[in-house]
């Protein structure tokens, strides 16, 4: 188990979601059973999948073997690309329920909004979100990846904006006007790819405070998404890497830190 609790923060429908997860993107299906059983083992409980990384059957077969209860875990997959209209996104949202093996998930996503199929009308898709998250199936419903043109419309067309966004950010790329958006409209920033891919590590004012702190870069750079009120959920196959993400509840960022990973952002 974590020496910490993860902190959890609160959904504009009331549910609580753990700030840092587990992502699985590019996780084999070879690797994934056993890598997020012993994400959870550590006291993980949020992971992440979607259709399109072709794991969701491993990581309902991780989650059933782990033991732990299914209301203990926060789940989130996401819709693919090729299943936009509504008959296809029903039969794919079925087949992922399944494959997950519960009849539920915690956070259901559009992957992306896809201006240029399907006509341009992502809204239909969005509705359907909707009508599972009024079945029960998702407890709650969101999009990936949408920038503020189309949150506008999916707020002007429906009435009812996603309660997460999950997008690129890491300070490299801060994404700040996005992040204001979602503040004004109570929209829960979620962080992909918070790590920059590793690129950032090599940065010296990243390394300057690790040295500083006493920590890793990678635990500098996800304690500065925690402390901007980010959901993070890094993902590695290595189990002492997958520890090392976790292990950043015991410290702050001090100004200087703060000052200096604001200052990377490119933009």
């Amino acid at each position: 188990m974590s020496a910490l609790p993860i902190p959890t923060l609160e959904l504009s429908n009331g549910y609580q979601i753990p700030q840092l997860g587990f992502g699985t993107y590019k996780i084999s299906a070879e690797d994934c059973v056993d890598t997020v059983k012993y994400a959870l083992d550590l006291g993980i409980r949020h992971i992440d999948t979607a259709q399109m990384y072709h794991n969701e059957a491993e990581v309902g077969r991780a989650i059933e073997e782990s033991g732990i209860p299914r209301e203990e875990i926060f789940l989130t997959t996401k819709l693919n690309n090729d299943k936009h209209l509504p008959e296809d996104a029903r039969r794919s949202f079925a087949q992922s329920l399944e494959d997950l093996r519960t009849d539920y998930v915690d956070l259901f996503l559009i992957h992306w909004p896809l201006p240029t199929l399907y006509g341009g009308d992502f809204v239909q898709t969005w509705r359907t979100l909707l009508e599972f998250e009024q079945q029960g199936r998702a407890r709650t419903v969101g999009v990936s990846n949408f920038q503020i043109p189309h949150l506008e419309r999916l707020l002007k067309e429906t009435g009812v904006m996603p309660a997460v966004n999950q997008v690129e950010i890491h300070p490299h790329f801060a994404n700040n006007q996005l992040r204001s958006f979602h503040l004004e409209h109570n929209i829960l920033t979620e962080a992909w790819s918070p790590l920059a891919r590793g690129t950032i590590f090599g940065d010296e004012k990243v390394i300057s405070a690790a040295k500083r702190l006493g920590k890793t870069p990678a635990q500098v750079v996800l304690r500065w998404g925690i402390e901007r009120g980010d959901v993070l959920f890094p993902k590695s196959v290595t189990p002492d890497r997958i520890k090392e993400n976790l292990d950043i509840f015991d410290f702050q960022l001090d100004a200087q830190t703060k000052a200096d990973l604001d200052s990377l952002d490119k933009g």
